[in-house]
């Protein structure tokens, strides 16, 4: 007979669970297992919410096994270390994105390319070698081999910091590989939504020149005065669009904002 949520690890933790389709999230008792030598156990402060998040918590991607705890924007401290665990100790500010395992041989893994592994092991809504169920951020406490751990700067606020986790990672991510962390450089942001944001926000700090590009004329005033974006492109004025199309020496790298943006 299967084990029950709160049954299968001896550590008890709590979070908000969905149990069906419509989304809504409600108290769970569940376990996480035993900090083992190479574990980091981890007081979660603040968990980010990504748009992936509502996707899975109402089956939208059709794989959702409930219940399901989201979250994979996770910071907080560290409560336990392992005895083989060099990189963390008691205290430390420490964060969780969206991997929690994998199998560490392949090749993928080797180049610190987890996300690439045939074993990836998810955050939330996927299992362990052992069959059990992984639960996400929206809860009080993680367990987490030491390898997925990643240090928190003391100078980034916690509350602010944690959606650099997914958001922040898929647009920096890009922007390195492509060398569009080089000032006087031009980006094209398309999209103002959650990942716009945060490009926007980048691209100024690494002294982009940084322009919006978006179908939604009244979001102007927030990338411009709020974001600080340099310019504004409207993609139903046809003129102004046409102006850039034929302009071959316009050096455009296009940060997608996939999550939640209408562009």
């Amino acid at each position: 007979m299967a084990k029950s949520p709160d049954q299968e690890h001896p550590c008890k933790a709590f979070g908000w669970a969905a149990r069906d389709k419509s989304g809504l999230l409600s108290p769970l008792c569940f376990s996480r297992r035993e900090n083992g030598d190479e574990d980091v156990t981890i007081k979660i402060l603040f968990c980010g919410v990504c748009h992936s998040d509502l996707h899975v918590a109402k089956n939208e991607w059709g794989f959702t096994n409930y219940p399901v705890v989201p979250g994979h924007e996770m910071v907080g401290t560290v409560m336990k270390v392992g005895s083989d665990v060099k990189k963390f100790k008691v205290g430390e500010r420490v964060g969780v994105g969206v991997i929690v395992g994998s199998c560490k041989k392949c090749e993928s893994c080797q180049q610190d390319l987890e996300n690439y592994c045939p074993q990836t092991i998810f955050t939330y809504n996927s299992h362990y070698t052992d069959g059990t169920k992984t639960y996400g951020g929206y809860s009080d406490m993680i367990v987490v081999d030491e390898r997925y751990v990643l240090r928190f700067p003391d100078n980034l606020p916690l509350e602010g910091g944690a959606p650099l986790l997914c958001a922040g990672i898929t647009v920096y991510s890009p922007m390195k590989y492509y060398g569009m962390t080089e000032p006087g450089k031009h980006l094209g942001v398309a999209g103002l939504g959650g990942l716009g944001h945060v490009a926007v926000k980048m691209g100024k700090a690494f002294g982009l020149k940084v322009t919006v590009i978006s179908s939604s004329p009244k979001k102007e005033t927030e990338a411009i005065e709020r974001l600080g974006a340099d310019s504004f492109l409207v993609t139903s004025d046809p003129a102004k669009m046409k102006v850039h199309e034929s302009c071959p020496s316009f050096p455009w790298f296009w940060a997608a904002s996939l999550w939640g943006a209408v562009i």
